[in-house]
């Protein structure tokens, strides 16, 4: 079994509840918003570059990987998109029935995950049919 057939996305989502439950009877949102750092730019404004930020941040770099793993072809990206969509389920029910999930940063993680599902189905059908049309002779 191979490392390859994991939704990478799912990092998000554990990480976010691991986040979210260290924080206690802390409202999430809050534990989200709670600031890193902050730089003072030319112009003179402030960027504060929170924790949700870096969340958010860890799972576009995932969901690009997930896209390139899509354009591979084997049994075990099969696996893979099985899994995606499992934790995009996982990720629609917390989203609807958990409070500490009801905060943009998850639901922009629900949303990564969405597009992962989406993208991996049809990037893995275009490159199955690119690979089969290959094989034969037009």
């Amino acid at each position: 079994m191979s490392l390859r057939i994991l939704p990478l996305l799912f990092i998000s989502f554990v990480l976010y509840n691991v986040l979210a439950l260290m924080g206690g009877n802390a409202d999430a949102d809050a534990i989200f918003r709670t600031p890193l750092f902050g730089l003072t730019m030319p112009s003179g404004g402030r960027w504060v570059f929170s924790w949700g930020d870096l969340l958010i941040l860890l799972t576009m770099v995932l969901l690009f990987v997930e896209l390139i793993k899509a354009t591979f072809t084997s049994s075990s990206a099969m696996i893979d998109h099985g899994l995606s969509m499992l934790v995009f389920i996982a990720c629609l029910i917390e989203f609807i029935v958990a409070k500490p999930a009801a905060t943009s940063v998850f639901f922009f993680i629900m949303v990564a995950a969405l597009i992962d599902v989406v993208a991996g189905f049809s990037i893995g059908m275009r490159t199955a049919r690119r690979d089969l049309n290959i094989g034969t002779d037009h």
